[in-house]
């Protein structure tokens, strides 16, 4: 029989034949085009198969004629070294980032002391033009009070002022 008429015989596509036949390592006949062509014995290891399969037995567990298990063996040792390797690099980097992080931060932060500093510095200049444009304005003010003493009742003139205002409302001028 061929591929495909066993694939039809067992419910399965004709792959999953191929599949199997690689998988239990089974030595099939061939034709001159390269396909596998299966006798009845063979037939009976793919049924056991596709049994074993149904009962949930892993592809890689199977047990064919006999033959033990196959076990997957693992390369713990580099697997380990890789890991420590990946590790160490991981370490290497945060600390990298951490330094420069800190880097950073203190640049931020001598950035800011200066232009404290340059603030402190505008606001005491301020300080001292105010207090300098005070003491002119009093200067003036004192000056001034000394020319014209007229100008020391303001209120005064200020109320004859509202009066007349106030009296003027009343007949229109």
């Amino acid at each position: 029989m061929n591929t495909s008429a066993v694939a039809k015989l067992l419910g399965v596509s004709p792959s999953t034949i191929q599949r199997w036949v690689k998988q239990a390592n089974l030595q099939m006949e061939r034709t001159e085009l390269g396909h596998y062509q299966f006798s009845d014995e063979s037939i009976e290891v793919l049924k056991s198969i596709k049994e074993q399969l149904n009962n949930g037995v892993l592809l890689q567990d199977l047990k064919v004629n006999g033959r033990q298990q196959r076990k997957a063996t693992i390369k713990s040792v580099n697997s380990n070294l890789a890991l420590e390797q990946l590790v160490k690099r991981m370490d290497g980097f945060e600390n990298k980032l951490g330094s420069k992080a800190d880097e950073v931060v203190a640049y931020q932060i001598l950035q800011h002391r200066r232009e404290i500093d340059e603030l402190q510095n505008e606001v005491a200049n301020l300080k001292i033009l105010i207090t300098s444009m005070l003491e002119t304005a009093a200067q003036k003010e004192k000056e001034s009070v000394e020319d014209n003493p007229a100008l020391l009742s303001p209120v005064s003139s200020l109320r004859k002022f509202k009066k007349k205002n106030f009296i003027s409302s009343f007949f229109g001028f």
